[in-house]
């Protein structure tokens, strides 16, 4: 998925038995995962549950279509937002320690974030983004699809 020197970030928004969004950092060579319901935001006032799943190849993030019925996570998935992915601490020592603190440079997402695991949990974590001149306390989230599963 590498573009260039940066490794890079992708958010799924994915129409399974719930919609969620799927947020991936490329890090050691997988896109380290997580699921989010409600979906990232803008708004440093927002605290976003964000659980840790199972990592993906890193050609899963240009990854859009319909996974099929039957099938774990069916139903429709599109790339939300996409681009650079910058850390500021080291990936694997934040992932180890549950700290992970970067930058995004999407064309939704941008600026500096942070996702904080909770004590005493392994899969529970916390996307919290930072004050900072690219935060919006007003950003409201927007679908990529309509209801009826068409791009807007």
């Amino acid at each position: 998925m590498r573009l260039g020197k940066c490794p890079q970030f992708v958010v799924h928004e994915h129409h399974s038995s719930r919609l969620h969004y799927d947020f991936r950092l490329e890090i050691d060579g997988v896109l380290k995962s997580w699921a989010i319901p409600k979906g990232p935001s803008m708004n440093p006032h927002d605290k976003r549950l964000a659980i840790a799943v199972e990592d993906h190849p890193l050609e899963y993030g240009y990854f859009e279509g319909i996974i099929p019925a039957g099938r774990y996570g069916a139903g429709e998935v599109v790339i939300w937002d996409a681009g650079k992915f910058v850390p500021l601490n080291d990936p694997a020592q934040g992932l180890d320690e549950g700290r992970l603190v970067f930058r995004l440079e999407g064309r939704r997402l941008h600026g500096e974030f942070a996702l904080v695991r909770f004590t005493g949990r392994r899969k529970e974590w916390l996307l919290l983004k930072k004050q900072d001149a690219d935060a919006d306390v007003t950003w409201k989230i927007e679908r990529a699809l309509t209801p009826s599963g068409a791009k807007f």
